[in-house]
């Protein structure tokens, strides 16, 4: 009897104590799952792509040294993307750059706004036989302008694929390559081709953000303080930042607000202007203006690492995803005797 006893007493002990040792009634696998406490589930950090030299890799941007205009060329193992195309009278300087490149094909066309400086080229590229064009990407708004409407009727009688872009449309670029778009709105685009708003060009530009893995690079067209304050406004920080900025408007202090340089907080800014004193219709603005590259510098971008097309050339970018170079075509510091310049004709 006193057995039987002692056995019970035993193993009304052990059911109470548990079978984990060390006092484990309290640990929380030994809790109920309703009570067990919340596993704390960090984000992983994304690896920084670290500038280095001489990077070898399936992605491969260049800004090229085509005048005034803009015109970046984006290359992947399966495309080539054109964004821009330089000015009307600078037509043979981009023709001499796609011909260094070795390129006659085009994935797509990217216009950012119907400016001559921007869409100048197109025609040449429709219209010579030695190119071909598959498609042809911009704004949806539709413009007056004889450049915009003559690539229209183009595209129309060649039966290029023509495409609007919105905030939200992604295009693949292939490879994983990948260009989110930021702006404009749909309403931005109704609201103009209802004739509900008046429209501006430069304010009506196609922003987007290039994304090969770890390595990114914001595109803004003409974009200027007002773009850069909705895009800043209705995005993430995380969303807009970028190792390599387009600089906005040529370079001119209507873009380049130091909330959105911030954000994206580039390592690289490329400028893409003409000669100052070209009096052809160039740059007889002064491109690039003191206030952004002030703000540049104030933002922690080494003078080096900011590249101008009159003054560097033809600026190409490679990347494998997860590291980059950035390598000009003539290694020039410019930026502190612009500067000093700029500071001495305003005294004047």
């Amino acid at each position: 009897m006193r057995k039987i006893f002692l056995t019970i007493i035993t193993i009304l002990m052990f059911t109470l104590t548990g079978c984990g040792g060390g006092g484990g009634g309290n640990s929380a696998e030994n809790k109920p799952a309703e009570e067990a406490a919340p596993v704390e589930n960090k984000p992983v950090a994304e690896a920084k792509p670290q500038a280095k030299k001489d990077v070898k890799g399936d992605l491969k941007i260049t800004m090229l040294n085509a005048g005034q205009g803009d015109a970046f060329l984006v290359q992947t193992t399966t495309q080539n993307i054109l964004i821009d195309t330089s000015d009307v009278d600078e037509r043979e300087k981009l023709v001499a750059e796609l011909e260094k490149a070795g390129v006659t094909t085009f994935d797509k066309i990217i216009l950012t706004h119907p400016h001559a400086d921007h869409i100048g080229g197109l025609e040449k590229l429709l219209k010579d036989n030695k190119y071909t064009v598959k498609e042809v990407c911009d704004n949806g708004i539709v413009s007056t302008s004889k450049l915009y409407t003559g690539y229209m009727k183009l595209l129309k009688q060649q039966k290029i694929k023509h495409t609007s872009l919105k905030v939200g449309d992604v295009l693949d670029f292939g490879d994983g390559v990948k260009f989110n778009v930021l702006y404009p709105t749909k309403d931005l685009v109704d609201a103009v081709n209802n004739g509900n708003k008046k429209t501006d060009p430069n304010n009506e530009s196609v922003v987007g953000r290039l994304v090969y893995k770890n390595f990114s690079m914001m595109f803004t067209g003409d974009a200027e303080k007002e773009v850069e304050s909705n895009v800043w406004a209705d995005n993430d920080a995380k969303n807009l930042r970028c190792n390599i900025l387009k600089a906005g408007h040529h370079g001119s202090y209507t873009a380049s607000t130091e909330n959105f340089v911030k954000t994206v907080n580039p390592e690289y800014v490329l400028i893409s202007a003409g000669e100052p004193t070209d009096k052809r219709g160039g740059n007889t603005y002064g491109h690039p203006h003191k206030e952004p590259l002030e703000n540049y510098l104030a933002n922690g971008i080494p003078a080096k690492n900011i590249f101008w097309s009159w003054k560097n050339g033809t600026v190409i970018i490679t990347s494998d995803g997860k590291n980059f170079s950035v390598k000009p075509e003539v290694e020039e510091d410019w930026v502190e005797k612009w500067l000093a310049e700029k500071k001495k004709s305003a005294k004047k």
